[in-house]
């Protein structure tokens, strides 16, 4: 049966989820479709804005050892705490959700000290009652995560490059040449070598929330002691979108996804049966506010 609009355009971007760059033959001949739907379908996917393609840096790459996601219980609007949230450097995820707590952001820093004193700024914004924060231990499913392991250090013309595919992570490499004053094959060898070396990672960010048809829900996960099977699941599972294995409050996070409550409950269902889940809490992305891994690599002078 041919799948729906709907069906074809979540498969396109899960496919742009593992390959940002794939060319347009790539994902027709993955999703069994002609190139002129494909074309036409990411076309209309990036310009009304239900897809970025960026490049992201590795937290690694940048010392960023220390990611958190911290979920806040607001008295009143949450706009206001929002919209502070979404200006800080540190932020590269805030929402507005339901559930027990009003508001989820993540965050990354390099030291202890630096997480302490925007906790601290946090607890301080007027209608903030509580702030409950979990660190992640190590990634099980993100697209933006790349595991920089220190073998390779960028240049300029690297920094340069990185600058660019932040803002546009298909920006074509005669483009790219031109920017930099190369020519496009040494700029495809750069480039595929800054991924290769887990210096970036280059994926699609799909927005979320009712608005676009698209439900995200987080859940918090408490393990009986086999994490390594709830890490397998969260790892495998199509409908997660991104998953932590995370010390404090829950030990993993996740977000799940769906086009509709069904699907997405079918999902955390699945989850719940584990025999390794104890307990399993919810909320729903209601309004995304920020979702940008791309602000923390500052351009490079030429």
């Amino acid at each position: 049966m041919k799948p729906s609009e709907d069906q074809f355009d979540a498969a396109l971007v899960r496919a742009l989820q593992q390959d940002g760059r794939a060319s347009i033959q790539t994902l027709a001949d993955e999703l069994e479709a002609s190139r002129a739907q494909v074309s036409s379908r990411l076309r209309r996917l990036l310009d009304d804005g239900t897809v970025r393609v960026v490049a992201a840096v590795d937290p690694g790459f940048l010392g960023h050892s220390i990611l958190t996601h911290n979920m806040l219980r607001v008295s009143g609007s949450t706009e206001h705490v929002t919209e502070q949230l979404r200006a800080r450097d540190e932020t590269v995820f805030v929402s507005a959700v339901s559930g027990a707590d009003h508001v989820v952001f993540e965050t990354r820093f390099g030291s202890t000290d630096a997480m302490l004193e925007l906790l601290q700024w946090v607890r301080s914004l007027e209608g903030v009652e509580r702030v409950s924060t979990t660190t992640y231990i190590r990634i099980v499913r993100g697209f933006f995560v790349a595991n920089y392991r220190g073998d390779y250090e960028p240049d300029d013309i690297d920094r340069k490059l990185i600058t660019l595919l932040e803002g546009d992570g298909r920006r074509s490499y005669t483009a790219l040449a031109g920017d930099v004053g190369m020519q496009p094959s040494s700029v495809r060898e750069r480039v595929n070598r800054l991924i290769e070396q887990n210096v970036i990672r280059i994926s699609a960010v799909e927005a979320r929330g009712v608005v676009r048809g698209q439900l995200g829900v987080g859940v918090g996960i408490t393990s009986r002691g086999d994490d390594e099977q709830i890490a397998e699941f969260l790892a495998t599972n199509k409908a997660v979108d991104f998953a932590a294995q995370s010390y404090g409050r829950h030990d993993f996070i996740a977000t799940i996804v769906g086009p509709n409550p069904r699907s997405v409950f079918a999902s955390i269902e699945a989850l719940r049966a584990l025999p390794a889940t104890a307990a399993v809490e919810s909320w729903t992305h209601l309004h995304v506010v920020k979702e940008d891994y791309a602000r923390t690599l500052r351009p490079a002078e030429l």
